[in-house]
Order: structure tokens, then sequence, then C-alpha cells
């Protein structure tokens, strides 16, 4: 229920937050299951948060343990059907959970079903595909052995900026994958069929996932650049100036507490869209009020209702 809720004003807030979303096969949005997603990891849980909000069918997603600790937020977590997965890191006694994990996510493959996971283990922001870790390959082998007839779809997550807001997003999907693209034999063990997926599955994500030095400007610029057309740039002008100052103090100030908190961590991009996805409904009633007692009249409605469109104008002239 609590996904469902949230689905609808998180496809807005992406239509704000992304100024531009290239998906080279859009096709796969309509995918049903069983289907693994298995993606790169740049970008915290915006990663998991783009490919809920744009796929027709939900999608389970596998996210880091420690998040699951509180149990009030583990409800939440779940509602939002997301399903813990630990790393050594965070305890070697916890590791045994991931069985269980794993066994949601067949139930989840059993009804047809999408599940992400993030290959690479953990999140850096970076332009570039890191090793496999073995969850992937492991998850895949499990549905297998239970017969189900799991496929697996590389995926590209690539952003222009890991900072800026409203950035240009580069999704790539690569060709999807059955268990006859492995080629699997019998007399291999399961350390040997983990490696032979990896394998050929890092050969598809490596082409599919942008590599770009943070120093290359002018090829990032290249890469992600999405040029203002000079007339849609005149037109949303002047809504785009009033949407900058509107939407300033409740930007600034959550930028800078994110900023402060999480810079260090590489989730400061996702934190920083969560803070500005929960505050800024508070935020609008907040103007709401102020003019229905300064102005009076329906102006409170016409600029709260105004003003998500001026935001969008807003991201829509940047460079």
């Amino acid at each position: 229920m609590l996904y469902s809720l949230l689905k609808i004003p998180a496809k807005l807030a992406f239509l704000i937050w992304c100024r531009h979303l290239r998906i080279n096969k859009k096709e796969i949005l309509n995918a049903e299951g069983p289907l693994l997603i298995a993606a790169n990891h740049p970008n915290s849980f915006l990663d998991a948060i783009l490919l809920a909000t744009i796929f027709k069918r939900p999608v389970y997603s596998l996210a880091r343990g420690d998040a699951f600790k509180n149990k009030f937020i583990e409800k939440i977590l779940r509602a939002l059907k997301m399903f813990p997965v630990y790393r050594i890191s965070e305890g070697a006694e916890n590791l045994e959970e991931n069985y269980s994990t794993f066994d949601e996510c067949i139930k989840v493959f059993r009804k047809n079903g999408i599940v992400l996971i993030f290959s690479e283990g953990a999140c850096v922001n970076e332009w570039y595909l890191r090793p496999l870790k073995k969850g992937t390959a492991r998850l895949v082998l499990k549905a297998w052995e239970q017969d189900i007839s799991l496929k697996i779809l590389p995926t590209g997550i690539n952003y222009s900026s890991f900072s800026r807001f409203g950035k240009n997003v580069i999704l790539n999907f690569g060709e999807i994958m059955s268990r006859e693209h492995f080629g699997l034999l019998s007399t291999e063990n399961e350390g040997q069929k983990i490696q032979r997926i990896n394998t050929a599955l890092k050969i598809r994500l490596d082409i599919i996932v942008l590599k770009i030095n943070p120093s290359e400007k002018r090829k990032l610029k290249e890469t992600f650049e999405v040029p203002v057309n000079k007339t849609k740039e005149m037109l949303l002008f002047i809504p785009a100036l009033l949407g900058w100052l509107l939407h300033a103090p409740l930007y600034i100030s959550m930028q800078k507490f994110a900023y402060k908190k999480f810079r260090l961590t590489g989730h400061y991009n996702s934190v920083l869209l969560g803070l500005l996805f929960f505050s800024y409904p508070v935020y609008l009633v907040l103007i709401a009020l102020a003019l229905y007692f300064f102005a009076g009249g329906w102006w409170w409605a016409v600029v709260c209702t105004a003003m998500p469109l001026m935001a969008w104008c807003s991201v829509q002239v940047k460079k």
C-alpha cells in the first residue's frame, strides 16, 4: 500500500529532480517477471528510486542490512518492497540473514515479480564499473535450482553529477539474459558457476556503464549535455526565476544540512532528495497558510499549484 501511494508523488518529484532521462530501450519498462535487474550502484538509494519509479510493475529491491536495525524503520522499508542484504563489513553473524532474504526473492520470482540487486555490492559515486560480488550469481543459481525460469537484465545507471540538482541521466539496458546465455555445465561446482555468471554479466555491464574520469570535464559535458533550446529558455525564463526564488529557502537549508552530515558518505545526493521529497509538502502548506492570512482570496491556491511547475521550469533552463 505505501509503495503504491508514494509511487505517484515520486514520479512527479522525479520530473523536477531529473532534468533529462535518456533510456536506450524504453520497451523494457513494461517487462514482466520472473526478472532480476542486475545494476551498478553509483548513487545510493536514488538508484532504486529511479528504477522503481519508471518500471510499470513493482520492483522489489535489496538494500544494505544495517538500515533495517530499527524495527520501525524496518517496517517502513519492507512496506516499500525492500529486503535486507548483509555484507561481511556489517558483521559476519548477520550473513545468515541473507538466506531469508533470498527466500523472499524466490517468492517474488514465483509470482512473476521483479527484483533489483546492485551487483557491485556497495555504492560509490563514480563513472566506473567495479568488481561484481557473488550475491547476484548466488541468487540466480538458487532460482534456477528451483526450476524458476529467471531472466537477468543488465542495467547501467549513469548520472551527469552526484551533487547537482536537476541532473541528466542515461539509463542503459543490456540484453536480457536467460540460463542459456551462461553455458553452465553440470560438472561444474558452485564456485565455477558463480564465476561463469559473473564473467558473462560483467561483460554486458561493461558495455552499458560509462567509464569517465572525474577530471575529464570535456568528456562529461559531451556525454551528458542536453542543450537548452533558445525559444524554450526565453519562454520559461520568468517562471524559472520565480521558481528559483520561491524554492531557494527550502532548497538551500536542506542542501546545507545534507552536505554537512553526508558529504563524505556517498549518500549526500540521495539524502538531499529524500529531505526535499518529505519537506516540500510541509513547505507548500506553510506558504499557503501565509498567503491565506495575509493576502486572502484564492492566491494561496494559485501560488501553491503553480510552484511545482515553476520548479520544473527552473530545472529545465539549467545549463
